[in-house]
């Protein structure tokens, strides 16, 4: 089964809230949840020990309350960068 481009292979939740996200295509990027944590839905996030728990997950980012967020949209918000 081939993925689509934007399905997240690899998170690093970093304690600055933001994700360090991999693609399926080979993108990398920087993903700054900040401004995320202002919604309801993500109220547990606020708690960084909580955030640090996002595991990559069927194609996004996911946390133990089975809270995620639309792979598309951290595809095309994220921040490109090279291998760090």
């Amino acid at each position: 089964m081939i993925k689509p481009r934007w399905s997240v292979v690899s998170v690093v939740p970093r304690d600055d809230y933001t994700l360090l996200l991999t693609f399926a295509d080979g993108k990398k990027g920087v993903y700054d949840f900040k401004k995320d944590l202002m919604y309801p839905v993500y109220a547990k996030q606020r708690n960084i020990a909580f955030f640090m728990k996002a595991k990559a997950m069927y194609s996004s980012v996911v946390w133990p309350d089975d809270s995620d967020i639309a792979p598309e949209h951290l595809y095309d918000e994220c921040i490109p960068v090279s291998d760090e």
